[in-house]
């Protein structure tokens, strides 16, 4: 599911407005990936380092650069991390959670934190012997020194505007996932309206489905499909959305809006709500008085 889930976000438009903005602003590539990955970062062709660009010719060369990849999202469950790889260069990674789940990273890198020296690159040469790289010294040499250099205090900076980012992707991650919808199946965007009109209600999975005049297995498989969530995960969310709006009003108690959203117990309601925003609805509440 968080793979769908980042899939989601990667479309959405905010973070391609994101990834375009923070690439112009500091001249580095920046991808959102899943938690679980065999594939190196697809960063964006024009702010791929070209010495990294290079690496990616040949197997063994990857599979170092996938250990890096490796070694840097184990340390990134809770907080960005950056590590450098055998070529000398930092990569960062930032997490990026939906509720308490971590569900990806959002990572950047491919820059040097000081300025290389002729023996730091002799012995990246040998590496890329090693590796067998296919490629002209000269050009080794270009790639390697046209590399960013980007002091401390700025390459914290750009890490911490990337965290800054993670946490309001993590706010707004529930919206977007309600919001996106990729052609999708006639049958699934009915099955939208009917859970949106009748979600105070206790809904059933083979209700929508008889609504929308399918069979269970099938309804399971395209809204699944459509969404990258069950119908479960879908309907709890459509019915936080509900309760975020309702909370706005200081008049309401959470247990009247626990019930008007379609939760059976408040129990529920407050064990869903935090799963999906990471807050209990009072923290939540509390949380818009102080903005």
């Amino acid at each position: 599911m968080a793979k769908a889930l980042i899939e989601t976000l990667a479309g959405s438009k905010i973070y391609q407005d994101y990834e375009r903005a923070f690439s112009e602003a500091t001249g580095l590539p920046v991808a959102l990936r899943p938690v679980e990955s065999w594939q190196l970062p697809k960063y964006a062709r024009r702010f791929e380092n070209p010495l990294c660009a290079l690496l990616g010719q040949k197997s063994r060369a990857c599979a170092a650069c996938l250990q890096t990849q490796q070694q840097l999202t184990k340390t990134a469950t809770h907080t960005p991390q950056t590590v450098t790889c055998q070529a000398g260069l930092c990569d960062s990674a930032v997490p990026v959670r939906m509720g308490g789940e971590l569900i990806g990273f959002l990572t950047t890198g491919q820059v040097f934190r000081k300025a290389p020296t002729e023996a730091q690159f002799n012995r990246v040469a040998k590496l890329f012997a090693e590796w067998e790289v296919p490629t002209d010294v000269n050009e080794l040499r270009a790639a390697y020194f046209s590399t960013r250099v980007l002091p401390a205090r700025q390459h914290e900076s750009a890490v911490k505007l990337l965290a800054i980012f993670a946490e309001h992707l993590s706010m707004v991650s529930n919206q977007i996932v309600m919001q996106e919808q990729n052609a999708e199946p006639p049958a699934v965007t009915r099955a939208r309206k009917f859970i949106t009109d009748h979600q105070s209600e206790e809904l059933s999975l083979a209700q929508v489905a008889q609504a929308v005049n399918t069979s269970r297995f099938y309804f399971c498989k395209i809204f699944k499909q459509a969404t990258g969530i069950n119908f479960t995960d879908y309907l709890s969310r459509v019915r936080t959305e509900r309760a975020k709006s309702l909370l706005l009003n200081p008049n309401l108690r959470v247990s009247e809006i626990a019930y008007e959203v379609g939760f059976q117990s408040l129990t529920h309601f407050n064990r869903v709500f935090k799963r999906i925003l990471g807050l209990s609805p009072t923290d939540y509440r509390a949380q818009l008085a102080r903005a």
